[in-house]
């Protein structure tokens, strides 16, 4: 399954002018990164996937349209699924984009 390229293009209208993120295929998706953190992603399987601190991605958990990322079955602390309906909305998915680069620049730089 091939990423949505609609929302990646609304993903990178709402990060067009920012001069720290750069974008990069991975996985199958596309990714937003910021000094080469892993910051927001389109998935190639389907929904948005977000980096937040863990502790503002717990609280953000409802078990249906935001669940948390895994990785070989298992949950990578930070990480959320947002499905469809959690960023449908622009608002929302600006919402999503911007907590996920100020986590993201809070992070050392690689």
């Amino acid at each position: 399954m091939a990423y949505d390229a609609e929302l990646a293009e609304r993903v990178r209208a709402l990060v067009r002018d920012e001069l720290d993120v750069t974008e990069r295929k991975m996985f199958g998706g596309l990714a937003f990164l910021v000094g080469g953190n892993m910051s927001v992603t389109v998935s190639g399987r389907g929904g948005l996937m977000v980096r937040l601190n863990p502790d503002d991605a717990q609280a953000r958990l409802d078990g249906d349209v935001v669940v948390p990322f895994e990785m070989r079955g298992r949950p990578m602390k930070g990480w959320l699924r947002v499905r469809e309906p959690g960023y449908a909305a622009d608002d929302a998915l600006r919402d999503w984009v911007e907590r996920s680069l100020e986590f993201a620049r809070s992070l050392p730089h690689h």
